[in-house]
């Protein structure tokens, strides 16, 4: 079991967590290069969300450590970026909103999580789950690009237009685990 803790899908998820801080690094550098450099990173750490647990799936590696890590990388990762989007000013007010509802869905269900493991209960995650990871993943792509994108697409718009679909499913998916968890919980 402890050979599993050091899997290379563990080591996929812990590489996530540590591009965390280059991602940040070079979104506060208000160049193109930086912009592009923290897309690069931020794409490189959304393959790898899909890819540890495909890679942990296939080679039997799949371990506690894992499943204890992977959700928080995909939290840490998407929290720290949409703090950055509203300190450097790369969404506007309005767009704060979908960003919000996307932040405060992972907490709760993360709390859902923990309060259901504790009764032994597994909230397993669903495809539209996934699919609003996809969706969310695009739209902070775009995002961190933002200003920086070549001028002839609306970069900023796209991505704030797939942020607030992500955002509706992201209610409907925290809605569904709410929906789906209140008898363990009452």
């Amino acid at each position: 079991m402890q050979k599993k803790n050091f899997s290379f899908a563990n080591l996929l998820t812990l590489m996530r967590i540590t591009f965390i801080p280059l991602i940040i690094l070079f979104m506060f550098i208000p160049t193109t290069w930086a912009a592009w450099t923290a897309l690069i990173l931020f794409s490189i750490a959304g393959f790898t969300d899909f890819l540890d647990g495909w890679v942990a799936r296939i080679t039997h590696q799949i371990s506690s450590l894992g499943r204890f890590l992977d959700p928080i990388a995909d939290k840490l990762l998407i929290a720290s970026v949409l703090f950055c989007f509203v300190a450097t000013d790369r969404v506007n007010y309005i767009t704060i909103l979908p960003a919000l509802a996307i932040l405060l869905r992972e907490i709760l269900i993360s709390g859902l999580r923990e309060f259901l493991a504790e009764e032994q209960i597994k909230l397993p995650v669903t495809w539209l789950a996934k699919w609003k990871t996809t969706i969310q993943m695009f739209a902070m792509g775009f995002l961190i690009i933002g200003d920086y994108g070549p001028t002839w697409i609306p970069v900023v718009a796209i991505g704030s237009i797939l942020l607030w679909i992500a955002a509706v499913v992201t209610v409907m998916t925290g809605w569904d685990y709410l929906k789906n968890s209140i008898k363990y919980i009452l």
